[in-house]
């Protein structure tokens, strides 16, 4: 990123600051960093910070302001939480406050690969490293890209204030984190976990793409050599994304500009890639090291979301242009510790508009003796705490586009096999990538198919590479009448968790879509 023109405070909405530093370049933010102990270096020259108390994103602190027209928009509830103008006001008012006479940083970005609908994003931080790791997650404007920047909508980011008046308020703690729609700005207060900007912007992306017919979703999209896209990833194939996209009448395109990986149990064995990307301009966060700088990444002292955040450049086999034409196959991962999905689905559009806003993965309950029941978990659409619409909005662009484009879905299980967590085996890798391998070459399209019992799904007969009793996860139990028991208790949770969307789509037949029992 080339530096910009001179920003005054006026122009940042303050009375007065100290000195503005705007966009730093890479090297620039880490003397910062350095000379300000901002964080420590690792021994292979890559900063390290630690975020506070707050290791992960606080999302009972999360706010919209609630206010015509935004307020027609919005699903509220639990997700996405209302504050009353006047309280917004009044802690917009000591934001500006806090950070007058303040030296700051401000950082310039763009979300969104497709010039025609990305947003131009400004950050202003009190902290070098808050605007290191902005810079690496967003994408990074050119010069000319600079000279005219506008920003679209600003996040001012006041971490080290907190609302004391929080009761009175009636919000949840002293933290919040706030988006005001219609004056295109958020603000931050009471935690320094750099996450909340990378994933407020990503929930603003979700409120205004859909109201324009994009489809935005929570994924990773890779490239193959042919053009073709799908949202999954794959190590033979260029990367165009690993977390947050969209999907609009050009293709698929990455919103970011960067990765943001977890780092616990890392190794260069089992994730060369990421391993690889932590270097110089990377920013690492909450991880453990030694009085030499070097890191024990199986630490978990401070927390298991030890995080590192790195421009996608770091990936070499990644595609310059973040983006790609319309896909050809979309896969929803899920990890069934059931023992009840299929290797491997064939989805219909419905199904796939189905399984989208089920968004169902089942995680261990615990590694404690004698505790094997998993523990199911709906998350609407892959993301739903990011969801600011109500989720069937999304769920209906998936099935327009899927029919406009003819895209096929498929549901792949990484899950159990043969049995329930404590019974079964984890499906092999070899057996998955067999799976995937066979909807990106299309031999999946010329295989048999059966449809199982209760959840009514496509399966193949066989596949190379895959053990023909897997298939069909019924044939894979020596316990027949446990799975069938299994799979009936698994349907009706899809069939409970799904009742609050029947009633947003009475026009819409899911009876053939979903589970039975």
């Amino acid at each position: 990123m080339e530096k910009s023109v001179t920003l005054t405070a006026q122009e940042l909405g303050l009375k007065q600051v100290g000195k503005i530093y705007h966009n730093l370049n890479y090297d620039e933010l880490f003397d910062a960093e350095s000379a300000k102990k901002e964080g420590r270096v690792s021994a292979n020259g890559t900063m390290m910070v630690d975020t506070g108390k707050f290791t992960g994103r606080s999302p009972k602190d999360k706010y919209f302001v609630h206010q015509r027209p935004s307020s027609e928009n919005i699903a509220w509830g639990k997700i996405n939480k209302e504050m009353a103008p006047e309280v917004f006001d009044e802690l917009y008012e000591e934001v500006l406050s806090y950070l007058s006479g303040k030296d700051l940083y401000v950082t310039d970005g763009f979300c969104g690969a497709n010039e025609k609908t990305r947003k131009s994003v400004r950050f202003v931080t009190e902290f070098a490293w808050q605007s290191h790791f902005v810079k690496n997650m967003f994408i990074r404007p050119g010069a000319e890209d600079l000279k005219g920047f506008a920003p679209n909508f600003t996040v001012y980011n006041a971490s080290n204030l907190t609302n004391k008046r929080w009761e009175e308020h009636g919000l949840n703690s002293e933290v919040f984190v706030v988006f005001n729609i219609e004056k295109n700005v958020a603000i931050i207060g009471g935690t320094w976990y750099g996450g909340e900007m990378k994933k407020g912007i990503f929930t603003m992306m979700n409120y205004w793409l859909p109201l324009e017919g994009i489809l935005s979703m929570h994924c990773s999209a890779n490239v193959g050599k042919a053009g073709k896209t799908t949202l999954s990833t794959d190590a033979a194939r260029k990367l165009i994304g690993d977390d947050e996209h969209g999907w609009d009448n050009d293709g698929i395109f990455n919103f970011e500009g960067g990765c943001y990986a977890k780092c616990i149990n890392l190794s260069e064995e089992n994730e060369p890639e990421i391993f690889g990307a932590i270097q110089r301009n990377a920013l690492l966060e909450n991880v453990v090291a030694d009085d030499d700088g070097v890191i024990n990444f199986a630490d978990d002292t401070k927390t298991e979301n030890t995080r590192v955040s790195y421009p996608i450049e770091h990936i070499e086999n990644h595609e310059p242009s973040l983006k790609a034409g319309q896909p050809k196959n979309i896969i929803f991962l899920t990890c069934d510790a059931f023992g009840v999905l299929p290797p491997v689905s064939k989805l219909s559009k419905e199904q796939a508009m189905y399984y989208f806003l089920s968004g169902y993965t089942a995680k261990v309950a615990g590694t404690e003796r004698g505790v094997t029941e998993p523990q199911a978990t709906f998350s609407a659409c892959f993301g739903e705490a990011f969801l600011p619409l109500h989720p069937t909005v999304y769920a209906r662009l998936l099935g327009e586009k899927m029919e406009k484009f003819g895209v096929n879905a498929y549901l792949v299980n990484t899950g159990w096999a043969g049995g329930g967590y404590g019974v079964g085996k984890r499906m092999s890798i070899k057996a998955t990538r067999a799976c995937v391998n066979a909807i990106l070459d299309g031999s999946i399209e010329k295989a048999e198919f059966d449809q199982t019992r209760w959840f009514r799904l496509n399966i193949p007969k066989a596949l190379p590479g895959v053990d023909s009793a897997l298939l069909n996860p019924r044939n894979a139990w020596a316990d027949k009448e446990a799975f069938d028991a299994t799979a009936n208790k698994l349907a009706g949770m899809f069939i409970e968790n799904f009742k609050k969307y029947i009633q947003k789509n009475e026009d819409f037949d899911f009876t053939k879509a979903g589970p039975q029992l």
